[in-house]
């Protein structure tokens, strides 16, 4: 009962290439690399590896044959390094080789995606570590920068989180915005948690004008008195938003006294610091958008040698 994670494949590659071509865009406009042209001979050879300049976990490292090829470059690429592997600083992650001026054009852009994607990485695994000993685990969200949303949730997989929906097509989020914006049955105003999840569980898996809706449904709520109305309701999780410690606890002692198969997530100003007491209230999972938009770049540099 999850929400598909996003892997290394055709998805992940079509994204990554479009987010390429942007950067190439933005690198070379409609012209050239005037500098490297003007200063390199179009026959130099030449090698360089990645290196990270600090601690971290490795995330898109076997991206970097996609990027460069998406360069039509003339160079070879070594992976040197497992994704999800500790990165050591010094130590190579990537080995580049073969025409000095493609070396130097597509360098930034294969630092930057790279860079950011361990930095996501890294910053996962902190959080990752700080709840070891639980249960939960640990969730990122839809807070994440436009078009990079597959990669950086990949980075996300990498640092040892999980993947929560990926857009609004894979997935039922009754949030408190459609529950203010909806309408009752009866015509009423506003919509109320329990009959907006009972009308998410009814269309679950239904055919509307030749698509399928999703089966994963999840609701949020504010209180325990909407808890009570969703828990029994057929909803596969539960999104506990911004509850007290206590009030974690008790929804937790009476999902588990109804005995019903519901996940319970913990969401909302979750930080390295609270992650640890909020994972130990016996919530099955925690959600928190910091991993995306609070995570900083992994300091990355490429380094010459003779290849």
């Amino acid at each position: 009962m999850d929400y598909q994670p996003v892997e290394l494949d055709d998805a992940l590659e079509n994204d990554l290439r479009q987010l390429v071509r942007l950067s190439i865009a933005e690198d070379l406009d409609v012209a050239v690399d005037w500098t490297t042209v003007t200063m390199i001979a179009p026959e130099r050879r030449g090698a360089c590896q990645i290196v990270p300049r600090g601690e971290g976990v490795a995330a898109g490292i076997a991206l970097a044959p996609w990027i460069v090829d998406e360069f039509d470059a003339d160079l070879d690429v070594e992976v040197l390094i497992e994704e999800g592997a500790s990165l050591v600083p010094g130590k190579p992650v990537v080995r580049l080789s073969g025409s000095a001026r493609d070396l130097l054009t597509s360098e930034r852009v294969l630092l930057n995606i790279l860079s950011r994607m361990c930095g996501v990485a890294s910053l996962t695994q902190r959080y990752v570590n700080a709840m070891a000993g639980s249960s939960a685990r640990l969730y990122d969200t839809r807070k994440t920068t436009p078009g990079w949303r597959r990669l950086e949730k990949y980075a996300v997989r990498c640092g040892g989180g999980h993947n929560h929906r990926t857009g609004l097509f894979d997935g039922f989020l009754i949030k408190d915005n459609h529950l203010a914006l909806g309408r009752g049955s009866n015509g009423s105003d506003p919509l109320t948690a329990g009959e907006a999840a009972k009308r998410a569980v009814e269309m679950r898996g239904a055919s509307v004008d030749q698509l399928v809706a999703p089966s994963m449904v999840e609701i949020e709520v504010d209180t325990l008195q909407q808890f009570e109305q969703v828990v029994t309701t057929g909803i596969d999780i539960c999104l506990l938003d911004n509850f007290s410690l206590d009030d974690l606890r008790s929804a937790v002692a009476r999902r588990d006294e109804l005995g019903v198969k519901v996940e319970l997530e913990a969401s909302g100003n979750i930080t390295i610091d609270t992650i640890a007491k909020v994972a130990a209230t016996g919530v099955d999972r925690i959600s928190s958008g910091a991993l995306t938009h609070q995570a900083t770049w992994l300091d990355l540099g490429m380094d010459w040698f003779d290849g």
